[in-house]
């Protein structure tokens, strides 16, 4: 179910064109989240949803708002579902937010390699 989840992240990542880093602090956050609570897999979406919602407003300048969200979910979750559910994750994983992230890693090494531009979209 993870798998289907972070692909339905991905379609979500794509439509609103948000930056790479978003989508790796939202997958960290669900996998992290659901390394320490198990949780139905009705909730799922919805976890990935908050997931995203938090990261965005972590990483981009300006994020989607969360109207955008209940809308990416058909209007399966209201607002306030999402709110708590926010407040939920961020206590759950004791709000650490910052990850040593393997994009970043990838970005530092191709720049002190001298690697071409080429070779970091192909890695």
């Amino acid at each position: 179910m993870r798998a289907i989840l972070v692909d339905w992240l991905v379609d979500v990542h794509l439509k609103f064109k948000l930056v790479p880093e978003t989508l790796f602090l939202a997958v960290n956050l669900i996998d992290r989240f659901i390394e320490r609570k198990v949780i139905p897999k009705e909730h799922l979406q919805l976890l990935g949803s908050t997931a995203m919602f938090v990261a965005c407003k972590y990483e981009e300048i300006y994020p989607p708002e969360l109207a955008d969200f209940v809308f990416i979910c058909d209007n399966l979750y209201s607002k306030q579902e999402i709110l708590a559910n926010e407040g939920e994750l961020i206590t759950i994983i004791d709000f650490t937010l910052s990850f040593s992230s393997p994009l970043r890693f990838l970005h530092r090494f191709t720049f002190l390699s001298g690697s071409s531009e080429l070779h970091f979209f192909c890695a």
